[in-house]
């Protein structure tokens, strides 16, 4: 951190605003994309409503899986991506590439 001029301040300022960004969001992918539902829409939600997804699929305060849970156990019949491009890009599960 030295060599590039970061200081702890800077690294501790950041974490608290990625916190504070994540707390105020309202809709969240799989990914980790977050959307206040303030401004225009991300891309990566116009395009899995498109996809026929609900907006209500990707709200923040839905219930978490718990994280005992393995991937293996996720019913892939019932995502609506399944086949389509949108189940090929970035972080699908490799079944599914």
């Amino acid at each position: 951190m030295a060599e590039v001029g970061i200081e702890i301040d800077d690294v501790a300022k950041a974490i608290a605003e990625d916190q504070l960004r994540q707390e105020s969001a309202r809709y969240r992918s799989a990914t980790g994309d977050t959307w206040s539902g303030d401004g225009e829409m991300p891309q990566w939600l116009c395009q899995a409503l498109s996809a026929g997804q609900s907006l209500e699929h990707f709200a923040a305060d839905r219930a978490v899986q718990p994280s005992g849970v393995s991937s293996s156990q996720v019913d892939w019949r019932q995502d609506p991506f399944a086949g389509s491009r949108l189940a090929t890009v970035g972080h699908a599960p490799r079944e599914l590439r």
